[in-house]
């Protein structure tokens, strides 16, 4: 009875370890002032979405340009497709993955509804995740309407 006690004491302290992390992490991530994801448009879509984001002059100080990477997940996580930019230095159509930006502003994002494989994408709700050189912004649901 006592091992078992001392057991569920444990367990409980590492959920509450793992929680309180968790909850630390989540503060951290929405201070982050450098870039910032928005609410596609319109949502629910069907067949095309304009996802905007924007990238603070904070991110360009060193006078580098920056790497943006966005991809929509299902809700299994299973990546199903890179939306292309729209009026983007190297065109539209550049697939934003690890793509240059080379200086701040408000961009857009354009899905086509399609996956990876060039398939009309089922029904429900996706998610997008916006990537700047390396670090994750908060993901943002979307829903396919047809």
């Amino acid at each position: 009875m006592r091992r078992l006690l001392r057991v569920g004491v444990i367990l409980l302290l590492g959920f509450a370890g793992s929680a309180t992390h968790a909850h630390a992490q989540a503060r951290t991530e929405s201070r982050d002032v450098d870039f910032r994801l928005f609410q596609n448009f319109p949502n629910p879509f069907n067949p095309v979405t304009k996802i905007p984001f924007t990238l603070s002059p904070g991110l360009f100080e060193k006078g580098q340009p920056v790497r943006v990477t966005i991809r929509i997940y299902s809700i299994l996580r299973q990546l199903v497709a890179v939306p292309t930019a729209l009026n983007h230095p190297a065109g539209n159509g550049a697939l934003i993955e690890k793509l240059e930006y080379p200086g701040p502003g408000n961009y857009l994002a354009y899905w086509d509804g399609l996956d990876k494989n060039g398939q009309d994408v089922a029904s429900g709700v996706y998610v997008v995740l916006l990537e700047v050189n390396g670090r994750k912004a908060t993901s943002l649901k979307m829903t396919v309407a047809k």
